[in-house]
């Protein structure tokens, strides 16, 4: 008998569910039927000119040196490539194990967000922006927005406090700082693997031994 009710009762959330989602399709449908041709020809002109408005972004950023992680050779150099791009994350590193670690993650995102800048300088021989950022702990990120530093992350602590940290979660720390786009439409790879990126790089270092040199 009680089970009689039970199914009774989900029988009718059920429909009273698909009389919602059926009245919302149809609603949609009788806007879509009111619009004229003009109408239709305004919405499909202004998503062409959104297409082609992300698409110079898109241009303008690969030729900066978006959607790579590249070494910025020189301290003077730091100036001229965090005034070119809005928003650029740069790793403060030196020749160790949680610098390698750092490197493969950021190489990863860096493909992964073309609308940030992606670098990395060796802290020891920029000892004059080392100083003037208060670089101490290695490896440390300086998150810039409009040639501004905005926030720091320094070693693991917020990454869980291990190198087995996942580049999701790094990648979940920058978005946090907006210094990413979350929702990744402006990534080159918009549908990510999620082996690659939920792996830890301690995982993958067996297939790359020149890392552990």
């Amino acid at each position: 008998m009680e089970n009689s009710k039970v199914q009774e009762i989900l029988e009718k959330q059920v429909l009273t569910v698909a009389k919602a989602v059926e009245d919302k399709i149809d609603e949609e449908i009788t806007a879509l039927d009111r619009l004229d041709n003009d109408d239709l020809e305004a919405i499909r002109e202004r998503r062409l000119q959104q297409m082609k408005k992300m698409a110079e972004k898109r241009s303008r950023w690969i030729g900066l040196g978006h959607g790579e992680y590249s070494e910025i050779p020189a301290e003077k150099d730091f100036f001229s490539i965090v005034k070119a791009s809005e928003r650029v994350v740069c790793h403060f590193y030196r020749e160790n194990w949680p610098c390698k670690v750092m490197d493969k993650h950021l190489s990863l995102l860096a493909k992964q967000h073309i609308e940030t800048r992606f670098v990395k300088i060796h802290a020891e021989k920029s000892p004059f922006l080392a100083e003037r950022l208060k670089i101490v702990v290695l490896p440390t990120l300086a998150l810039i927005k409009n040639a501004k530093v905005d926030d720091y992350v320094v070693g693991f602590d917020e990454l869980g406090g291990t190198d087995e940290f996942t580049t999701e979660d790094l990648e979940g720390r920058l978005a946090k700082a907006q210094v990413i786009f979350s929702d990744g439409e402006s990534s080159l790879h918009a549908s990510k693997s999620g082996a690659q990126t939920k792996r830890s790089v301690r995982q993958s270092s067996n297939a790359d031994s020149s890392d552990s040199d």
